[in-house]
């Protein structure tokens, strides 16, 4: 037989565990969008960091330069996949009370 104490923490690791599930799978409903360029590239990404569009507007698009146009997308989703990563670990944060647990997230 456990300890009292025990199984009250055991039903605290069960209910966190359901409210992680919870706050994931709200972060994949939830988007994030950087721009570089000013505003000429745009990438969105959810919570998760999964990158789920990317827009170009027509006149970054030039043949000549290709190089600029990789390093401004590269620029706009590794800026979106940071404040993904920074709402997660937010939203994370609210249910550990700020503490840093390694291995949780991130």
């Amino acid at each position: 037989m456990l300890p009292k104490n025990m199984g009250n923490m055991l039903k605290q690791a069960q209910k966190m565990q359901q409210q992680m599930t919870k706050i994931q799978e709200e972060l994949g409903e939830k988007e994030v969008a950087a721009q570089a360029g000013g505003g000429m590239v745009e990438a969105v990404v959810n919570g998760k960091g999964e990158m789920l569009r990317l827009k170009l507007e027509p006149e970054v698009v030039d043949p000549e330069d290709v190089e600029m146009l990789t390093d401004l997308v590269v620029a706009a989703v590794n800026e979106a996949q940071r404040r993904a990563q920074e709402m997660m670990q937010e939203e994370m944060g609210k249910l550990t009370g700020g503490m840093n647990i390694p291995g949780l997230f991130g």
